[in-house]
């Protein structure tokens, strides 16, 4: 495979696009669309012109080939059936949003159960494995992972952010070092903390220990992963309480974080923090069996239960008995009953709720 790098490739990449007579095209692009033409030859009967505008660089020319589609992001959007043009040449350009609010599909709720006996996980991105806990995405309203890196070091990651409504990062093994926007100097995330990412904070992964584990929860289960080459890490500036979306960072350490008894249960719960980061978007919290190895769990009206095992085993409760074994998920459906049963000493479960949000 050719190495571009060692050829110093110069000045801008274009993207060629057929173009049998090119009058009309460019009367189209440079006047209808706001491109500028940046060469054009020959001089006396032009058939080759290079444009740019909108941060694309384009170039007209005779051949064959797909006419190929340019999306252009625009401030505001005509109705629906306009928002596709055709350039003379057959270009399709797609008018879209220059800057969406991030959609919120419909719940589908339903029981799901996850046995990491019975589980891939696939590649995913700086060269994480990412196990897939709700397959059916609950219509596309939630999305969980249980992410591994096996081999600790330096982690290929880059500045990048999320648009999302709710996101967290729960640590089961290992540790890494992150760093986050406006947050201070990188830090140490260990087992059992947990990190709430509000929606467009930049941050990274610097390096992990060896068979670094996380579970990761995010809402809605599509959105977009953007690249901030810009923005170095650390800023320098260390604000704590800066607003993300009408939220703010949090980094819930386990080792600062006491045990309390979870009401009258019979087990003890050890709280995280993040639905008061989150402004109550979404909860996280570890329960373990203190006094009696069952839970029940009356009927709620949070739209989302998530159960993830850390460690132990039990019985789940929910129209009929699952074992448990460490790593299995779950996801309870609103408005139903569930609990735990036979729970060994050594239980913990990541409890992840999250209320109804907009629909």
């Amino acid at each position: 495979m050719t190495d571009l790098a060692r050829y110093g490739p110069k000045g801008a990449a274009e993207i060629q696009l057929p173009c049998a007579d090119l009058a009309p095209a460019l009367d189209y692009f440079v006047g209808h669309l706001g491109f500028r033409i940046e060469t054009i030859f020959p001089a006396d009967d032009p058939t080759t012109a290079s444009l740019s505008g909108h941060g694309l660089r384009l170039r007209l020319a005779p051949g064959e080939g797909d006419p190929g589609l340019v999306r252009m992001p625009c401030g505001s959007l005509p109705p629906e059936d306009e928002r596709v043009l055709t350039a003379p040449n057959g270009t399709r350009i797609v008018l879209v949003a220059a800057d969406p609010p991030v959609s919120m599909p419909a719940l589908r709720p339903e029981f799901v159960l996850s046995r990491a006996a019975e589980a891939a996980s696939g590649p995913g991105r700086a060269g994480m494995r990412y196990r897939d806990l709700i397959s059916s995405r609950l219509g596309g309203r939630y999305i969980a992972s249980h992410i591994t890196l096996p081999h600790g070091g330096p982690v290929a990651d880059w500045v990048h952010f999320h648009k999302v409504h709710a996101q967290l990062i729960f640590c089961r093994r290992g540790w890494a070092r992150l760093v986050y926007e406006d947050q201070g100097e990188p830090f140490l995330f260990s087992a059992g903390d947990c990190v709430l990412q509000p929606p467009l904070i930049r941050h990274r992964v610097l390096e992990t220990s060896s068979g670094f584990e996380v579970v990761e929860v995010s809402t809605p289960a599509l959105h977009e992963t953007l690249a901030d080459h810009d923005m170095a890490l650390p800023t320098g500036r260390l604000n704590p309480t800066r607003d993300f979306c009408g939220q703010v960072f949090h980094h819930g350490r386990a080792a600062a974080t006491p045990w309390e008894p979870y009401g009258g249960t019979g087990f003890q719960v050890r709280d995280t923090g993040l639905s008061s980061a989150s402004a109550g978007r979404i909860s996280a919290e570890v329960l373990r069996p203190a006094e009696q190895a069952h839970l029940t769990v009356a009927a709620g009206s949070v739209e989302f239960i998530f159960g993830f095992v850390l460690s132990g085993a039990a019985a789940l409760s929910h129209r009929e008995d699952h074992a448990l074994e460490a790593a299995d998920a779950f996801v309870i459906p609103e408005g139903e009953p569930w609990g735990l049963m036979q729970v060994s000493t050594d239980f913990e479960l990541l409890l992840v709720t999250a209320p109804a949000s907009p629909r």
